[in-house]
């Protein structure tokens, strides 16, 4: 009899499986945890002499993991855009194209980095011009989500040069207010002045090239509340991206 009861009570005691613990103990546990982490931090970075951080400058493991898969998505995105067959590149409207880079880099992979780059867009709110080219319009799909792009008028090209062209000297930037300069650089070339380097960009001229490899990167203004929205939908679904053919110009005027 006492070892049936014993079976009995040990088939009752596996059967009541795991106690009940109320979300609100789970939830203060899980602060108390993330709490640990970050005094954990603040106090290693202490302890060595290193720059105090801000507790939201600290990331926790999760962070980490989660900007990993963000980056792997926006890799495995980026071939399958190439990769479809809308992809095809449209036959381009105008020589010339403006590129603007309008999104940030915290789910950004390293290879849309490393094109990007390419072009000379490291940084937001960053533009230059480029011929357009079948192998342009290949790029500009794979960094799709953190560009936007169209056909500049002339009067966009000369306003852009006028106001914020430059050059790098010895690394430093220098505004185009010297023809001296200009003459130094491309006079070989037929190009003595800030006008012939308008019309140079303006024609895409045959040292157009040139011209680019001797100007830096436009640095644009951040533009006002809602004329961006954020948003990595191509410019013709209502978003942001992709190529917004001649209404660049008018994007251009709000960020110059």
């Amino acid at each position: 009899m006492a070892e049936e009861e014993a079976k009995v009570m040990a088939v009752e005691e596996a059967n009541k499986g795991l106690d009940y613990i109320p979300e609100v103990i789970l939830k203060k546990r899980k602060n108390r945890d993330e709490l640990a982490f970050i005094r954990k931090k603040q106090l290693e970075l202490g302890n060595f002499g290193k720059k105090k951080k801000k507790v939201a400058d600290i990331k926790r493991p999760e962070d980490f993991v989660l900007e990993f898969r963000a980056k792997e998505i926006d890799l495995i995105r980026m071939k399958q855009r190439v990769k479809r067959p809308r992809a095809t590149p449209q036959p381009a409207k105008s020589n010339l194209v403006f590129i603007i880079r309008i999104q940030g880099k915290n789910d950004m992979h390293p290879k849309t980095k490393k094109v990007l780059n390419s072009m000379q867009l490291r940084s937001t709110f960053t533009g230059v011009f480029a011929k357009a080219t079948d192998g342009l319009f290949q790029k500009l799909l794979k960094v799709q989500p953190y560009v936007t792009y169209g056909y500049p008028n002339g009067k966009s090209v000369k306003d852009l040069i006028f106001k914020k062209g430059y050059t790098i000297i010895e690394g430093n930037p220098v505004p185009l207010t010297d023809n001296n300069i200009i003459e130094q650089a491309l006079g070989e070339h037929g190009i003595f002045c800030i006008e012939d380097i308008v019309n140079e960009i303006a024609r895409v001229g045959d040292h157009f090239r040139e011209v680019m490899r001797f100007l830096g990167p436009v640095k644009l203004n951040k533009p006002e509340a809602g004329v961006l929205h954020g948003k990595k939908q191509v410019f013709s679904d209502g978003g942001d991206t992709g190529n917004r053919e001649d209404k660049i110009n008018d994007l251009i005027i709000k960020m110059n």
